[in-house]
């Protein structure tokens, strides 16, 4: 079993570096992919970059060139509704891509034409696994739903609400949907995890340096528990 780890920041995945029994590393698209051994599990672990596009290269290549049988994805999101805040986690049950619109041509804004599904749903048993995984995090809560993704920065709290109004999601990010997208054409189990680290709905925002911090902490102690539970 090979399971592919997508760090959206490069301090995400380099903590797994230290608890991996490390084998090589090669360098793809400019990207560097380090194989080793986690809990008994051959893992791949990644920084894709930021965007979609680099978030789908960096899954395609975990897909035909490392034979990976699932990907996790680990970053930090915004939240979008009142109730979260930073440090809280949200775990997808779905993802779609907001910023997608062809609505002149009658398609609901973030339907990805002539495909046969609206939204990207992530694996039930690894929705699971993630649930079980952030039960060990104190201090914050957790939740699941839908993450939405583009190639924006979004920092208007009326964008914000349409996003939420659009398409009742708990968070939004730049990078998910693509690699939920990439997984489901090429039929690999999938998650997507975010740690928030603000949100324009309640105003809330936290310094970087001490939500890097717990955004580092949460994704060790989730990826460590999921990867004893696949």
């Amino acid at each position: 079993m090979n399971i592919g780890i997508i760090g959206a920041m490069s301090e995400e995945v380099e903590f797994l570096l230290k608890d991996m029994d490390f084998e090589r590393s090669e360098i793809k698209a400019n990207m560097k992919f380090s194989l080793g051994i986690i809990h008994n599990k051959n893992v791949v672990i990644v920084t894709s970059g930021i965007g979609k596009v680099n978030a789908a290269v960096c899954t395609q290549i975990l897909i035909d060139d490392f034979n990976v049988d699932y990907v996790i994805n680990v970053g930090i999101a915004g939240g979008t509704v009142d109730n979260i805040y930073p440090g809280d986690i949200v775990i997808a049950e779905n993802l779609v891509q907001h910023d997608m619109d062809t609505s002149v041509f009658g398609d609901r804004i973030g339907q990805i034409p002539r495909l046969d599904t609206f939204d990207f749903k992530c694996d039930k048993k690894l929705i699971e696994h993630a649930i079980v995984a952030c039960e060990d995090i104190s201090g914050h809560n957790y939740f699941v739903g839908r993450i939405v993704s583009g190639d924006q920065f979004i920092g208007s709290i009326d964008k914000i609400r349409w996003l939420n109004s659009e398409f009742d999601c708990l968070a939004c990010e730049m990078e998910g949907a693509s690699i939920a997208q990439v997984c489901y054409l090429n039929q690999i189990p999938f998650i997507v995890i975010r740690s928030i680290s603000d949100n324009a709905n309640n105003g809330a925002h936290m310094d970087y340096e001490k939500f890097k911090d717990i955004a580092v902490e949460h994704s060790t102690k989730i990826l460590n528990n999921m990867l004893k539970l696949i």
